[in-house]
């Protein structure tokens, strides 16, 4: 099989260059393109769900939410571990999937599942959520937004309504967490000292309150009648009549004076027990378990998580564009994007890569050059070299892999191989033409080169065989070390496959196009004839 190969390679040994040639072109062209990260994805597919339960208890949520979601989760296929956590107010239920499992599809299971057990769960607590799926290295940004003329309350509806959602659109973005926001809402702070004067219960503000906006933080309130309220007949035409909810906006600020003047009972005189007689109605914020400081003051932190198959530097630098766009009409806000930010290790690392391989290219030259002391053998070899690792990283290309620094470590590995499978051959090559030639013996070229390449490739194609099959257990380990290691493997082992390739192919059509009418006459290399001085 071997012998036909290169027996066919040096038939068609200009076809053979040219295919090696496009692909060289095909291959950069490709390679450029592809997704670069730090880490290969070495999270298992998960899924969480989490319920908010306001005003509930560690125990309460743990019998009323959590342990019904996981009898109802149960059983589903492929799933491997089911965590649960039950805090204060919140419910969360991870469920952990073997490897390989598809996560869309995992998630449509569970989301059935949820719906299923959503109805029988207390209707005071809010719907579960199932989180978006997330990367072992989620978080790709986080951005610090600050003011010194705008409130933290003002700067968090602006990052919630605007920058959020516009970050929400960009691709790759799961989720864009805010650290720090204070929501801006209306809050009816009862006064105890009122409520005894006027001889009401807080129930009686809480209902009346929650009905006038129709919602109720507690407990559940039918509320007013939202939208038609009856009628007005005329000679002409039906006139409806429609009920406003007591809340109205000011130059887009919630004013509290309409809630502040709703109705909480008739007194025994007549006269109209309003809300601001017995509370103080106030525009604020929810109670803060935390805070994120920016530039030595509050602001908000930003946090930009991607999906498990969104790709670092797209990711930041689409965020970065969005954030651009929107600059001009987020008058006194400062956003800082570079509080962290791995995609300036990743451009960085890229930077440092070129340059690092611009200069081993070169080194590797001249010592081709300095050792062979034949320019057609060392431009043959020079070839060859990053010729297998291009058909390496293009079978990458094509299976969807991400450029990250396990790959880039295999192929690091593998280059002692590739050279070595760029020098041999070719250097067996020029000494059988060499000897062929001092006896006078008539033999064709091509003979001579098909002979020259079997009498080294045999040993070494097995001695790569083993190499591959060296790797095989990296191919079943499972976990944290199998997800770092694999891509690894595959990497070398593409690498020194192709560079075995090249060599049965590339490397005998070269050889016959450069070395045919060439005078090979032994030359030895100075710097050889040093170091044997030396030695």
């Amino acid at each position: 099989m071997m012998r036909w190969i290169v027996g066919t390679s040096l038939k068609f040994r200009f076809l053979v260059v040219a295919i090696a040639a496009g692909l060289v072109y095909f291959g950069v062209e490709q390679i450029q393109h592809m997704p670069v990260d730090v880490f290969p994805e070495f999270s298992p597919p998960i899924v969480e769900v989490q319920t908010p339960c306001l005003g509930l208890s560690p125990e309460e949520v743990e019998s009323l939410i959590t342990i019904p979601l996981e009898q109802s989760l149960n059983g589903i296929p492929g799933l491997d571990i089911m965590r649960s956590k039950s805090v204060e107010q919140l419910s969360s239920v991870k469920m952990i999937f073997k490897s390989g499992t598809d996560i869309l599809q995992a998630r449509q299971i569970v989301q059935e599942r949820v719906s299923l057990i959503t109805p029988s769960i207390p209707t005071w607590a809010a719907p579960p959520v199932i989180l978006p799926p997330l990367s072992a290295t989620s978080r790709c940004m986080k951005i610090g937004i600050s003011s010194d003329s705008l409130s933290v309350i003002d700067l968090s509806m602006i990052g919630y309504w605007t920058i959020r959602q516009r970050l929400m659109r960009v691709p790759g973005v799961a989720n864009v967490a805010i650290w720090g926001e204070r929501i801006q809402m209306l809050q009816v702070e009862i006064v105890p000292e009122w409520l005894n004067k006027y001889g009401i219960t807080v129930d009686d503000v809480m209902q009346a309150t929650a009905d006038a906006l129709d919602v109720g933080l507690l407990k559940y309130s039918k509320g007013h009648i939202i939208g038609k309220g009856g009628w007005i007949e005329t000679p002409n035409q039906r006139l409806p009549v429609r009920l406003v909810l007591p809340m109205v906006y000011k130059s887009d600020e919630v004013s509290p004076e309409p809630l502040a003047n709703v109705v909480v009972k008739i007194k025994k005189d007549g006269k109209p027990l309003l809300l601001r007689d017995v509370a103080r109605v106030v525009v604020d914020h929810q109670p803060m378990i935390g805070d994120a400081i920016i530039n030595d003051g509050p602001g908000l932190l930003l946090i930009v998580e991607k999906f498990p198959w969104g790709n670092t530097l797209q990711v930041t630098h689409g965020v970065e564009e969005a954030l651009n766009s929107l600059k001009p009409g987020l008058h006194n806000v400062n956003i800082d994007h570079e509080i962290f930010r791995p995609a300036t290790f990743i451009e960085m690392s890229i930077d440092n890569l070129s340059r690092a391989l611009i200069i081993a290219a070169i080194l590797v030259i001249l010592i081709l050059f300095a050792f062979l002391y034949e320019w057609r053998v060392a431009l043959i070899s020079c070839i060859a070299i990053p010729l297998s690792l291009i058909a390496g990283a293009l079978v990458l290309y094509f299976r969807g892999a991400t450029i990250n620094t396990m790959v880039l470590a295999g192929f690091v590995i593998a280059l002692g191989a590739v050279v070595d499978d760029a020098i041999v051959d070719v250097e067996n090559i020029i000494r059988r033409l060499r000897e062929f030639r001092k006896s006078g013996k008539k033999v064709s070229f091509g003979r001579i080169i098909l002979e020259a390449s079997m009498e080294v490739r045999h040993a070494i194609i097995f001695a790569t065989l083993i190499e591959v099959m060296a790797l095989v257990p990296v191919f079943v380990m499972e976990g944290l070390s199998g997800a770092f290691f694999r891509p690894l493997a595959l990497s070398y082992a593409l690498a020194v496959l192709a560079s075995m390739g090249v060599a049965l192919t590339v490397t005998p059509a070269m050889s016959y196009i450069l070395l045919r009418n060439v005078k090979l006459e032994y030359r030895e290399s100075p710097l050889t004839r040093f170091l044997h001085r030396i030695y």
